[in-house]
């Protein structure tokens, strides 16, 4: 089905109203989900509400969180989020970051027990739009795992994104690079399964280590499993973030002891950086420009497919999607009537 964003946003708006969170809650979920649909991300998008009702049945996702924030020496702060909408209280902890950055250049942020934040890439344009550096790791602890080590065929990491933005100039949007460690998002396995398309080469092992593309895998007994993207390189990230966003920060860690009723659970390291401090605004800008039109310059593979840059997808994906509508597969949407019907709620179509 193609459904209009706005009517998207006001059923995702209705579901996790009707779950018990307040208005102001309701409104930065809803609006996060959708936004991760109109950047072309499904994997992030409402089809999340499907899992974060059962987590709310589950008591592993708590409505309307005030954050405790553990420590704060003002340039250094951690948060445990108490199993709150992760989508509400990573905003809020990144807002620190980007105000104490702005007073003393830097500042690292830990967050713990978050339930899912969504879509990383939400967090670094708020950065971005700030005019500050972001680098943003996370772990997902969220009982079994579905990501492969280099060489491995079991299960040793989810899918463990880094985001790092950069601020835009007067020509130019900011920079954004977010991705999973993992070939691809676990949620696009998700996706693709549910409207029953193949996935691409080289992101999946069936249970005998067998290259597939069957999303399929990921939904039985025994599972298969994502590979890391890059062979060694997106699995020493996914390592890299799972020990700075778990061990150091002090969040759930995924290992055999990780109890599979948890929920998601996501713990994040934000470090933002106002760039003022490292260079001039005017000098910063100008070297921005001329290093984006170099790499734009290069004489495309294919010609048809202009060169892009981090963030174009999804700046293109959302002025189409905002024009044509969002595309959710039959299943997706059956599960989100199901959710609507049980909540007492109505759905546009």
């Amino acid at each position: 089905m193609i459904i209009d964003h706005s009517k998207l946003l006001g059923l995702a708006n209705r579901i996790v109203t009707a779950g018990g969170s307040s208005p102001t809650e309701a409104a930065i979920v809803a609006e996060h989900l959708v936004e991760a649909n109109l950047r072309g991300h499904d994997s992030h998008g409402v089809g999340m509400l499907v899992a974060y009702v059962r987590d709310l049945d589950a008591g592993t996702l708590k409505i309307n969180q005030t954050p405790e924030v553990v420590s704060d020496t003002g340039t250094i702060s951690v948060w445990d989020a108490r199993a709150g909408y992760g989508q509400v209280v990573a905003r809020q902890a990144v807002e620190w970051a980007i105000e104490a950055a702005r007073k003393h250049g830097v500042a690292v942020n830990g967050l713990r027990n978050a339930h899912h934040i969504g879509r990383v890439g939400t967090y670094g344009e708020i950065a971005a739009r700030a005019g500050m550096v972001a680098l943003h790791f996370v772990n997902v602890a969220s009982g079994s795992p579905g990501v492969a080590p280099f060489r491995g065929r079991e299960g040793r990491f989810l899918t463990n994104p880094v985001c790092i933005a950069i601020p835009g100039t007067d020509n130019n949007e900011p920079i954004l690079l977010d991705f999973a460690t993992s070939r691809v998002a676990l949620g696009k396995v998700r996706v693709a399964h549910n409207a029953g398309k193949p996935m691409l080469d080289g992101a999946l092992l069936d249970y005998a280590g067998q290259p597939t593309t069957d999303p399929s895998v990921m939904y039985t007994d025994p599972r298969g499993v994502v590979l890391p993207f890059g062979e060694h390189k997106g699995s020493g990230l996914a390592l890299v973030c799972e020990l700075l966003a778990g061990a150091i920060v002090g969040s759930p860690s995924v290992t055999t002891s990780t109890p599979p009723e948890r929920g998601i659970i996501n713990g994040m390291l934000s470090i933002v950086i106002d760039p003022i401090r490292l260079s001039t605004r005017d000098s910063m800008m100008a070297e921005i420009d001329d290093m984006i039109s170099w790499v734009k310059s290069a004489k495309p593979a294919e010609q048809d497919l202009p060169v892009l840059i981090a963030g174009e997808p999804e700046r293109l994906a959302r002025a189409a999607r905002i024009a044509k509508g969002i595309e959710i597969d039959d299943t997706t949407w059956g599960q989100l009537a199901d959710i609507a019907q049980r909540y007492q709620i109505r759905i546009d179509s």
